[in-house]
């Protein structure tokens, strides 16, 4: 796909927004809610978040050898719609790049529909440090730091990744990962709501608006815990950067409940629920902010997504080796090409989410300078004041969120 949606943030403010989302180990967002008060930098300083996760004793780090100089290949588990597509060559531009330019192949998979599920899939082995067959997967911030703490994931090594000099300076050090030994920041973006314009005009302003009965049975919600709660606890009035606890949660999981029970709620999902959207089973939803950039370019403009009056979610994704993958450098060179400041705007321009890349929005302009304008890729101060993330969790309220969430859920 030749389309272009985004732009790398140069802008102070946007690449504060950035700075902020990649300060939080816990879920995939960083502390707005300040920004009045403190302005963006104070409020990057102010941000201190620290790693939390399901416990565990961590695994011990197998003797693994890189086959990367023999084996001209790495395999790479990313979340759908999160890669530059040509549909009318299938095939993925930047990777075709890539390996001719390396000669190394890549087998690139849309594994991942949400953390907890990923997790699922893949935790047996990784604790028992045996090869999932990946050589690079992308988690969010909260799984990334349980993933890290695990010893889930092998260190990078910086000399194979110079172009690491290009993230961007407060992106270099996050709490979860002092130093960025273990992990680089992929893409970063919003958790909101979207309807179709045609099936509900009326529209949405907060989440308790997909609650009308007119969207009954055709409302879909996020299976990411932090993203649908925290969307649910702003709605309640709830500064969820601040010191809530169990009622708080426990009276938006209520709400959550009722409307699952009463049938409000279609399904609760990850990535997938899009197909809902495509196929008009769903007119409404908490939703992710380049999904439904990408739906609308692919689909005529059919949706509308906004950050919810009560606030909205941010959050980052992360590239890391799994333990026991077998082309480590592999891996680190695919890191090192998507952190050239062209191929990352390239990316940026089809995914539609924050850019974490110095130098990108220059190249951006090259690619459709109207992308400007769009508040997804560059945020306006109202944005950034509506954007929050959920203060960190130790390690038995994730336990206990999580395993009340998954309840209410059905899972």
């Amino acid at each position: 796909m030749s389309n272009s949606h985004r732009r790398l943030p140069e802008d102070p403010q946007i690449r504060a927004l950035v700075n902020m989302m990649s300060s939080r180990s816990m879920s995939r967002r960083s502390m707005l809610g300040a920004a009045g008060a403190l302005g963006l930098t104070g409020l990057l300083a102010a941000c201190g978040t620290g790693g939390t996760g399901t416990g565990g004793s961590k695994a011990p780090a197998p003797s693994v050898e890189d086959l990367s100089e023999s084996e001209k290949t790495v395999n790479w588990a990313n979340w759908t719609l999160y890669l530059d597509y040509d549909d009318a060559k299938k095939n993925y531009p930047t990777l075709q790049k890539f390996t001719k330019e390396t000669g190394i192949k890549v087998s690139y998979s849309e594994d991942i529909d949400g953390n907890d599920t990923y997790y699922g899939k893949v935790q047996g082995q990784l604790s028992a440090g045996q090869d999932i067959g990946k050589d690079i997967f992308t988690l969010t911030d909260w799984m990334a730091s349980r993933m890290i703490r695990q010893g889930y994931t092998q260190e990078l090594d910086h000399a194979n990744i110079p172009n690491i000099s290009n993230l961007l300076p407060n992106l270099q050090n996050v709490d979860f990962d002092p130093g960025r030994k273990h992990s680089l920041t992929w893409q970063s973006g919003y958790a909101g709501i979207a309807w179709n314009k045609k099936k509900f005009p009326k529209g949405l302003r907060n989440v308790s608006d997909l609650w009308d009965p007119a969207l009954k049975g055709r409302v879909t919600v996020l299976d990411e815990m932090r993203d649908t709660m925290g969307l649910l606890m702003l709605d309640n009035g709830v500064d969820i950067a601040g010191s809530w606890g169990d009622n708080e949660f426990g009276a938006a999981l209520d709400v959550l409940r009722d409307n699952i029970d009463n049938g409000q709620i279609r399904q609760v999902k990850g990535n997938s629920y899009k197909e809902d959207f495509i196929s008009g089973d769903a007119i409404a939803g908490i939703v992710w902010s380049g999904d439904l950039t990408q739906l609308n370019f692919e689909n005529d403009d059919q949706w509308e997504f906004v950050l919810p009056e009560a606030g909205g979610t941010l959050w980052s994704d992360n590239l890391m080796v799994p333990v026991a993958a077998k082309h480590k450098t592999n891996a680190e060179k695919l890191m090192n090409f998507y952190y050239d400041p062209a191929i990352a705007a390239e990316v940026a321009a089809y995914v539609n989410y924050i850019c974490p890349v110095a130098g990108a929005r220059e190249e951006m302009e090259k690619i459709d300078p109207e992308l400007v304008e769009n508040h997804l890729i560059f945020p306006s101060e109202e944005d950034l004041t509506k954007a929050h993330v959920i203060r960190t969790l130790n390690a038995d309220e994730e336990m206990n969120f999580s395993s009340e969430f998954q309840s209410a859920i059905g899972v």
